[in-house]
């Protein structure tokens, strides 16, 4: 959830204020609130050096060391120059470039890599690229995890730009492929479950419901009550009604607090990386001592 509210507030926040590191900051505030990552600095640049490498290692022992904090400075306000870009440069290739240079600089204690992952789909929405957050490569990237360090390794190490650059666009465009292919899946899913509800008569508060569950997919009676503005009872028995007809299942087994999952819909991301957990790659970032 916290993912998709820092991705929604970045969305309303690029149409009234340019990418920017202030932008960033604000993302990584929204984006960690009350999870992992909460007590390291939500909000604000590290103040303090950090490196990449296996659970428990020392500096000396890092994988990749970013720069020190005066050099992230000014690595930072060189980054955000680049955004501003006129237009010379392609837009996939802009942001393949932006990803790594951001993730090379690694400006927050923790949390890189979630908003390195958000900037590309901000820039794209922001240049009229997408309408909606559609392109979102996280799935690839996982899928080729180790190839992903490899390639951002190779581009500190030697300069490697265009094997990087090949290995992203490799990667948004298997990722809008997939990503057609599944919005095709949900209008077929949707018109299905809407036929449902019209044979079994589940009236106009079904449809809001079935609206509701595709902005949600998990709810509670409380949260339909209030959604529908409807009594807790009714909103109760149009619950069970959906749960009769196989759209949503108890997932607490409890009495009390009950929670409901549209588990046909959440299936057709079952191979996201980003479903209850943020997908956390096999390194840790860690302050200085």
């Amino acid at each position: 959830m916290n993912y998709v509210r820092a991705m929604n507030y970045g969305l309303e926040r690029v149409k009234t204020l340019p990418l920017s590191l202030r932008l960033i900051r604000e993302i990584h505030r929204e984006l960690l609130q009350g999870v992992r990552g909460a007590e390291r600095q939500p909000g604000e640049f590290r103040t303090s050096q950090n490196w990449i490498g296996a659970g428990g290692a020392t500096l000396s022992q890092a994988t990749f060391v970013p720069p020190p904090v005066a050099e992230m400075h000014v690595a930072l306000d060189n980054f955000e120059r680049f955004l501003h870009d006129d237009g010379q440069i392609r837009m996939p290739i802009l942001c393949g470039l932006a990803h790594a240079q951001f993730e090379t600089i690694h400006p927050f204690l923790d949390g890189n890599g979630r908003v390195g992952r958000l900037l590309i789909t901000f820039l794209l929405v922001q240049r009229g690229m997408l309408r909606q957050p559609l392109l979102y490569l996280s799935v690839f990237l996982k899928r080729h995890q180790a190839e992903y360090y490899d390639r951002l390794m190779a581009v500190r190490e030697d300069g490697d730009w265009e094997g990087w650059l090949k290995f992203f666009l490799r990667g948004a465009a298997e990722t809008a492929e997939e990503a057609t292919e599944t919005v095709r899946a949900i209008v077929d899913l949707r018109e299905r479950h809407w036929g449902l509800i019209q044979e079994r008569r589940l009236g106009v508060n079904g449809l809001k419901l079935l609206d509701l569950l595709f902005r949600r997919g998990l709810v509670s009676v409380g949260l339909v009550a209030s959604t529908l503005e409807v009594s807790f009872p009714t909103a109760g028995t149009l619950v069970e009604r959906f749960e009769q007809a196989g759209l949503v299942q108890e997932i607490t087994g409890a009495r009390r607090n009950r929670r409901y999952l549209y588990g046909e819909y959440l299936g057709l991301f079952d191979d996201r990386p980003e479903d209850s957990h943020e997908w956390v790659p096999t390194q840790v970032t860690e302050t200085g001592r």
